[in-house]
């Protein structure tokens, strides 16, 4: 997709002229077209979608300025984000990334833990966004194990008998949905602001070696739930644990819950990408009723 027509639209929107500018396209996302977009004055991050996501690139953008305001771990700067006729998009700050070493690792798990003091009076968020191109509903809750079971495990378990899925995967789904409150009888988690899609490929570090995290999913819920997801897939090494644990210890339950929060990310990797992940849904469920 050619989207050199977009640049007067954000010569407009962002009151700069883009003087020589190079727009390249950039690899590795699975949902949005992404772009550098370099002139003699600026360096932009431009992901570019259909003008029906623009609500995507907006909540997005909410979730980038929260986590920039608590001022715990870098994020882009939001540029401008809207929608034309032809796109929706969403315009950062570029910044050069790279592997997280060690040392960064470490401050990224000494600044999550210092994000994930920072409470509010309700789980969940003022608006829903999404997880990858999910729906990801945020109403408001007062009750954390009610918010789970209605906002993410039974959402995901309904998109999933839409998508074809149903049977076992839900009827033990549901079961498990009716019994989650075995999980918290000794522990109460309270609102702190997760990054929400906090797996190895939304965090690097820049040129100084500090911390990066991008692509969140915001909302207000149990902080073991972005600990779990960085578990999922790897990528964040014993240095971040130890930090973390160091500055804010992990609950004993943890090993258990755990399980039951990167059951949504699977969920949701069944109905984005197909039946590969059924398999791996059913068995965390049975894992999960093992324990009840």
């Amino acid at each position: 997709m050619s989207i050199d027509p977009l640049i007067p639209l954000l010569e407009e929107t962002t009151g700069r002229t883009l003087n020589d500018c190079r727009l390249s396209p950039l690899g590795g996302g699975d949902i949005n077209s992404a772009y550098h977009l370099q002139s003699t004055e600026v360096s932009w991050f431009i992901k570019v979608n259909r003008p029906t996501l623009a609500f995507m690139f907006e909540a997005e953008a909410q979730g980038l300025n929260e986590l920039a305001k608590l001022k715990s771990i870098r994020v882009p700067t939001v540029i401008t984000y809207g929608q034309s006729e032809q796109y929706s998009f969403l315009v950062l700050e570029h910044i050069e990334l790279g592997g997280l070493r060690s040392d960064s690792a470490a401050l990224l798990g000494e600044q999550l833990a210092a994000l994930h003091k920072h409470r509010q009076a309700f789980f969940g968020w003022h608006c829903d966004n999404t997880i990858g191109s999910t729906a990801q509903h945020n109403e408001r809750h007062k009750d954390w194990v009610e918010f789970w079971r209605a906002q993410r495990l039974l959402k995901q378990l309904q998109f999933a008998a839409d998508n074809g899925h149903a049977g076992k995967l839900l009827s033990q789904g549901e079961k498990l949905a009716e019994k989650l409150d075995v999980f918290f009888e000794t522990y109460q988690p309270q609102p702190a602001l997760l990054h929400g899609d906090l797996w190895g490929g939304n965090a690097a570090a820049d040129r100084q070696g500090r911390p990066v995290i991008y692509d969140p999913a915001c909302y207000y819920g149990d902080r073991e739930a972005d600990i779990a997801m960085t578990e999922l897939f790897g990528g964040f090494g014993a240095d971040f644990y130890r930090a973390y644990q160091e500055s804010y210890p992990l609950d004993s339950g943890y090993k258990t819950r755990k399980i039951l929060y990167n059951l949504y990310h699977i969920l949701n990797h069944l109905n984005l990408f197909g039946s590969a992940y059924r398999h791996q849904a059913e068995t965390m469920i049975e894992q999960l009723l093992a324990e009840t």
